[in-house]
């Protein structure tokens, strides 16, 4: 499936000082951060409270188990839609119930997102911004007649619209970076969540409302860069 337009190279990180770089040429690194890390260090104070007010109300362990299995899931979702990008096969899961609930959640994402996916320019895919973020999308390419960042979500429960506004401002973060290193023009992200009930979801941002996040995203490094000096 894939259609390689793009050189696509794996950016290496290492700590220094207790800050991230990024390799961009050769040995050379530059400091960058993420671009979860600048959208965790700039979320507003009351997403913060309401995920500290969850964590107390179904308790801090319990809150712990939730969190480690959706990720787990989710890592295992990831994984098999990237097998399924690169090489057009789905792949067959084994016998551990998380393991197929993950494969059935790809398997959703698989049929009812992708019957709009035009190329598939690869899967996990690395990019950087110059000097101030990195991070890696999930999947890039056309996506109804677009160029699109997509990104897999999965989640316990359906999700509103007004809910996911970080999902968002993440995608046009990558696309923002894949346009400065590619010469792309990018104005439309796509998230393909599925539940762990398996119904899907899709949602889409471009032209005005993909302008709207990337001007909410620059907001967020400025204030980024101000908070770690």
């Amino acid at each position: 499936m894939i259609t390689k337009k793009y050189d696509y190279k794996k950016l290496k990180r290492k700590n220094i000082d207790g800050k991230r770089f990024y390799v961009v040429d050769g040995e050379n690194y530059a400091p960058a951060a993420s671009v979860t890390t600048i959208l965790s260090a700039t979320k507003a104070q009351k997403d913060v409270e309401a995920l500290k007010r969850w964590r107390r109300n179904v308790g801090y362990g319990k809150a712990q188990q939730i969190t480690k299995q959706a990720a787990n899931r989710g890592t295992k979702m990831h994984s098999y839609l990237e097998e399924y990008c690169n090489t057009g096969i789905f792949p067959t899961p084994g016998t551990n119930p998380y393991i197929q609930q993950a494969n059935l959640m790809a398997a959703c994402i698989a049929q009812y997102g992708f019957i709009q996916v035009d190329e598939v320019w690869g899967t996990e895919v690395p990019v950087y911004f110059p000097n101030i973020y990195g991070g890696t999308t999930d999947c890039a390419g056309i996506h109804d007649g677009d160029e699109a960042i997509i990104d897999f979500k999965q989640s316990n429960k359906r999700k509103k619209r007004e809910w996911i506004d970080d999902y968002f401002i993440q995608l046009t973060a990558y696309a923002e970076a894949h346009n400065e290193m590619h010469g792309t023009k990018i104005r439309k992200g796509v998230i393909m969540m599925c539940t762990q009930d398996w119904e899907y979801q899709e949602f889409i941002i471009k032209d005005k409302e993909f302008d709207k996040y990337r001007k909410i995203w620059w907001s967020k490094v400025e204030q980024y860069v101000k908070m770690a000096k």
